[in-house]
């Protein structure tokens, strides 16, 4: 796996319940596969059509999108050499848990994740992953958890890169004066989020 420049088959293979699964399953990466196998599902939420995606390892793409073709079409572009088929049935129950964690229910069930990106990118993933829902850090609080207290930037931009939006929770991380920062998803998700889960700020910046 390159380093950053700034510094599931029937339902039982696609998604394993319970925590244990994440704690050694979130960082298996299937990039350097010849072919990756991706299923897929979409559905509504109160903050837009939710697409989820999965590889025999774990769920590898959470998107909030404006439309089912509008989430499709990211999944497809971010992995343009990947077998994307839909399979609603085997990602129901992601589905449905990813709808919950929306409305700020049940944010405490866990998803086997297959997190793909640099290094740098899952090491601050895995950071993410540490905050508690209802809590929030700073990109420098997380900067400095990695022992990268100078790499503000290179968070907020792995961050921003985070595929698995609501379950990896890049929207608990906001800006040092306290302000809730930027979101690369749609606008006003951040804010709902937060929200949903205890958290409120006054405006979105």
């Amino acid at each position: 796996m390159a380093k950053d420049s700034d510094d599931m088959g029937n339902e039982g293979s696609v998604l394993k319940a319970g925590r244990a699964a994440v704690a050694s399953a979130y960082c298996l990466a299937s990039i350097g596969e010849s072919i990756m196998e991706i299923k897929f599902t979409t559905g509504a939420s109160p903050l837009g059509n939710v697409l989820v995606a999965a590889t025999a390892k774990g769920v590898c793409v959470v998107s909030l999108r404006e439309s089912d073709a509008g989430a499709e079409d990211y999944l497809r572009a971010r992995f343009p050499k990947a077998e994307v088929t839909r399979d609603d049935a085997a990602l129901k129950r992601a589905l449905d848990t990813v709808r919950e964690r929306i409305a700020g229910r049940k944010v405490d069930d866990v998803l086997p994740l297959d997190l793909q990106g640099t290094d740098f990118q899952r090491e601050v993933w895995k950071q993410l992953l540490a905050i508690p829902a209802g809590s929030t850090r700073s990109y420098l609080d997380v900067a400095q958890a990695i022992k990268r207290p100078k790499a503000t930037r290179a968070v907020a931009r792995a961050c921003g890169a985070n595929p698995v939006a609501v379950v990896v929770p890049c929207h608990r991380v906001v800006m040092s004066d306290g302000s809730i920062g930027g979101y690369s998803g749609l606008p006003g998700v951040k804010k709902a989020l937060l929200a949903a889960e205890g958290v409120e700020y006054a405006a979105a910046t």
